[in-house]
């Protein structure tokens, strides 16, 4: 396949139930973080206490673990549309109730820490059912333009959020994220088309013998099991968005710097997805997941030069380019590895370990630069990086040597050879 012949954005738009996914987790993405801006200026304006609404923002991303461990398996026990469907409608229906004027904080606290619970399914169920609506080469195109819209929804949600709360009130900003959940419920049950259960009823074992199934077959495998490792470590690396103030602080810059160092990441984020779906061939990509990996932790290792804001941000956006590549890859390979009956736990686990690990990383982030510069805590985690990808590469590269055709989408490496 040339250049010219490449699965295009337009080819992969053109599939119409990948539109309906794509707008459907647009439109949560934007109201998840439209939601966490009003949650915080909720709790803030009625309890005047910092902590509380750290506690607050922390909740709309912790009790996902939780979620993760218990909740996938349903993504492969059900019918992955009625997982997505039911799920949105829950979330809808648990932000309308932290709506209501007046709720007690702890009340409000088992709300959204259920709301966040239930995002892994939801997650492990869409990334489930991607391989099956887009195939061949279209699977890795659209996961790329999923990588660069997200971003952009998020940049959206939180600076939409901060300017809609200017003249709106937080408990209506957050009605507008239940219906975000709702729109998002309406495209998926009209844009999908009804599946059966990737497990059938008569091979279905009972719910908890389930838990814990995706990861014995994950880790019972060297390949998959690096490839999850890979994208954890993604998840560790960006440790520069948790400590945003302190580095901006110590390199010398302003308020403004500090926006800007947040938006790096994704907009690396943008342009590495861009150009890697774009012109990098579909039977090269799996090789490229060690050396992305350690080519991400070098712009980080440069920061035990002190760089100012200004060269920060570039490398950041360096590194967050590479790494939204490398963990792109990681999870498609992942995805098309693991057999469908599976397939939703397995990246349930993924996509929990990545959750978890961007939890983790701004917290020894943080207790390292109380004790040394935070420009040398980035530069400690880029080395940490790469030292962690060597041997992560030569696993790889193992797997890669025994079982080439398992990692690599047959049906678009024969497209290109046409």
């Amino acid at each position: 396949m040339t250049a010219a012949q490449r699965v295009t954005f337009r080819e992969v738009f053109g599939v119409a139930e990948f539109r309906a996914l794509w707008t459907g987790e647009l439109l949560s993405i934007f109201g998840d973080q439209l939601a966490r801006v009003a949650l915080s200026v909720l709790v803030f304006n009625s309890t005047r206490s910092a902590t509380l609404t750290g506690l607050t923002y922390a909740l709309t991303f912790a009790p996902s673990l939780l979620g993760g461990i218990f909740l996938t398996g349903f993504a492969d026990r059900f019918p992955r549309r009625t997982v997505m469907l039911t799920v949105d409608l829950m979330r809808g229906a648990l932000i309308l109730l932290v709506a209501i004027p007046g709720l007690p904080f702890w009340v409000l606290c088992v709300l959204v820490g259920c709301v966040s619970l239930l995002n892994p399914p939801f997650k492990a169920a869409q990334l489930a059912l991607l391989p099956q609506v887009l195939t061949g080469d279209r699977f890795v195109v659209g996961m790329a333009i999923r990588s660069m819209t997200v971003q952009s929804a998020q940049l959206a949600g939180f600076a939409g959020g901060g300017l809609l709360l200017i003249t709106l009130e937080p408990h209506f900003a957050l009605v507008i994220d239940t219906v975000t959940f709702l729109a998002s419920a309406a495209f998926l049950r009209f844009g999908l088309k009804a599946r059966a259960a990737a497990t059938s009823a008569d091979k279905r074992k009972s719910f908890f013998s389930t838990i814990g199934s995706g990861g014995k077959l994950v880790f019972a495998n060297s390949g998959l099991r690096t490839l999850v490792m890979f994208t954890w470590l993604m998840g560790f690396l960006p440790v520069y968005e948790g400590i945003a103030a302190p580095y901006v602080a110590a390199s010398g810059g302003g308020t403004t710097a500090i926006g800007l160092l947040l938006a790096a990441d994704p907009l690396g984020s943008v342009i590495g997805a861009f150009i890697y779906s774009k012109w990098v061939p579909a039977h090269v990509r799996p090789r490229l997941i060690g050396p992305l990996s350690g080519l991400t932790a070098v712009p980080l290792m440069l920061c035990l030069l002190q760089p100012g804001p200004i060269v920060s941000i570039v490398l950041f956006v360096i590194s967050g380019g590479l790494g939204t590549v490398c963990l792109m890859q990681a999870t498609a390979s992942l995805t098309l590895a693991v057999p469908d009956e599976n397939r939703a736990q397995a990246m349930g686990l993924s996509n929990t370990g990545l959750t978890t690990f961007m939890g983790i990383s701004p917290l020894i982030g943080g207790v390292l630069a109380d004790q040394v510069t935070a420009q040398t805590t980035v530069g400690i985690f880029g080395v940490a990086g790469l030292a962690l990808t060597i041997p992560l590469a030569l696993l790889w590269q193992r797997s890669l040597t025994n079982q080439p055709e398992r990692w690599v989408d047959s049906e678009a490496a024969r497209a290109e050879q046409a």
